[in-house]
């Protein structure tokens, strides 16, 4: 055998080892989709049946929380291993004044650590497709998603070209078909728009709900699409016969987006995305879990999280004790890929890779915390929306006002909808919590890094 083709098999031969050897592992994470948004958690009307697919063939986590009641810093925590207060992301990427308004950045640093650049240099082909939302379309000198460690990407809230929402399945199909051409294993981020408004609704699927009053039938629909398109994915793995080898996760990036008042259905507009239906549509539900979007309430940042790895994760389970943040995705997907973590970071999740293959869960001893623009003294119209802070210790969870003035106390073992406040019969645990909020407060910074301010700022 001639030397180049004696090369060029081997060459071939050491991408198929690694492609086998490793992991492929695909993140579908929804936006503003309410814990209690599937048929597979009892929705009355909503039908999700590929996301069902994902619980029956793998593991329901009902523990798992986001790190923030609002989608940048959920999508920052992913992206890190961090909470999203140490990059003083504690909204969402607006544009610039409201930004600097709020004492934020304007993007997440390309410089911070980052999931997708870990693995890129462990040996996988990464890609983004969907909602970006680490800056803002209305920040165009804004870093674009290529500079984050994507190969490949399609997206829409980000600086350049917006990809239309509904070509995310496809872009996805594409990618893994490419990186199995090539012989590596994939990293896919599919952040998929729905049920964000506006509700870019097609006729197709408001055919599917007949019966259901108009703004049920606008969800229902758009949440159907949804379910179609992770659907076509789902499909393609078979297809390629990736399943065995590939971990699926589907969650969402925080509770369901509800409006304060009754509000008129009418049309509204995103630059990022266009047209489509207004809040008035969002009929989203959180399983009995108190409060919905912008809130640090489990109704919040308790949102769904299904975990499918054949022959590793166990198939039709539900398991009710694990507490999984998302900063744990971070650590548990790199020890999963064999991604070496620089010496100098330190995540703020634990890795749950023993979880995600089907063995005990590892014993979380730091606490995990929150920090939200909460309004106080609290509003009427959002009674849900008063905290600024919160820490989950163990099966403890404490909520603060931004002064530390007010606080309520909850047992999320024994009370995961937030109940009865614990915080008169329990001071003791009350002063500790408060105590140790307070200290990781004082490791936050007091400003944004200057290198994250878009030019605009200068002209103001």
């Amino acid at each position: 055998m001639k030397p180049l083709l004696l090369l060029l098999v081997s060459v071939l031969t050491s991408s198929l080892a690694l492609a086998e050897s490793k992991p492929n592992i695909l993140f579908i994470f929804a936006d503003d989709w309410g814990w209690g948004d599937l048929s597979c958690h009892g929705h009355p009307f909503v039908k999700t049946p590929n996301i069902d697919r994902l619980a029956e063939e793998g593991t329901d986590f009902y523990r798992f929380t986001v790190a923030s009641g609002v989608c940048s810093p959920s999508r920052a925590a992913v992206m890190t291993g961090h909470f999203p207060a140490r990059y003083n992301i504690d909204g969402h990427f607006a544009w610039v004044p409201s930004n600097a308004r709020r004492g934020m950045p304007d993007w997440l640093s390309p410089q911070a650590p980052l999931l997708p650049r870990f693995l890129q240099k462990a040996g996988y082909a990464t890609a983004h497709y969907g909602k970006w939302h680490l800056s803002n379309d209305m920040i165009p000198d804004s870093p674009l998603p290529s500079e984050y460690g994507y190969d490949a990407y399609g997206a829409f809230n980000c600086a350049g070209e917006q990809m239309p929402v509904h070509e995310d399945s496809q872009h996805t199909i594409d990618f893994i078909e490419k990186s199995q051409r090539e012989g590596k294993p994939f990293f896919v981020n599919l952040w998929i728009h729905e049920p964000h408004t506006p509700f870019h609704v097609i006729p197709k699927y408001r055919y599917r709900f007949p019966d259901l009053e108009e703004k049920d039938n606008i969800y229902a629909s758009v949440l159907s699409h949804a379910d179609d398109r992770i659907g076509e994915v789902l499909d393609a793995l078979d297809r390629l016969k990736l399943t065995e080898n590939t971990l699926v996760i589907f969650s969402s990036d925080n509770g369901p987006a509800r409006a304060s008042d009754a509000a008129e259905l009418a049309l509204s507009y995103d630059t990022a995305t266009g047209a489509g239906y207004g809040i008035a549509a969002s009929q989203g539900i959180t399983g009995g879990r108190k409060g919905y979007k912008a809130s640090i309430y489990e109704g919040g940042v308790g949102v769904p999280f299904i975990a499918r790895w054949p022959g590793k994760i166990a198939a039709g389970k539900v398991d009710k004790d694990t507490l999984i943040s998302a900063v744990d995705l971070l650590p548990s997907f790199c020890e999963l890929a064999g991604a070496d973590l620089p010496g100098d970071y330190v995540p703020d999740g634990i890795s749950h890779a023993s979880t995600l293959q089907g063995k005990a869960a590892p014993q979380r001893e730091k606490p995990l915390f929150w920090k939200i623009n909460g309004t106080w003294p609290q509003n009427k119209r959002k009674p849900e929306h008063w905290a600024s802070f919160a820490i989950v210790d163990q099966d403890w969870k404490l909520l603060s006002n931004k002064d530390g003035s007010y606080a309520e106390l909850y047992n999320l073992a024994t009370d995961p909808l937030e109940k009865t406040d614990l915080k008169d019969k329990q001071p003791e645990t009350t002063q500790e919590l408060l105590a140790k909020l307070k200290a990781w407060k004082e490791t936050l910074p007091t400003q944004p890094d200057p290198s994250c301010f878009s030019k605009e700022r200068a002209k103001k």
